[in-house]
């Protein structure tokens, strides 16, 4: 799941068919595996209009080391 999660994020255009059966084979239903994807891309556009419109971190969170 994760290593799906990391190539949609990183690569998008170079997830194929056999991702899917990948994640099928280890268990996953295509309701999981759905999930998957609308979780990761959601993740993905809604940094995406933040980056956009500058929006800044919260103030309550970290900065990275």
């Amino acid at each position: 799941m994760l290593e799906m999660a990391t190539k949609l994020t990183r690569e998008p255009g170079k997830v194929v068919e056999s991702d899917v059966g990948r994640l099928r084979r280890a268990g996953f239903s295509d309701r999981d595996i759905l999930d998957i994807v609308e979780v990761t891309a959601y993740y993905a556009y809604v940094n995406r209009i933040a980056d956009g419109l500058g929006v800044g971190v919260e103030v309550w969170i970290p900065k990275e080391a």
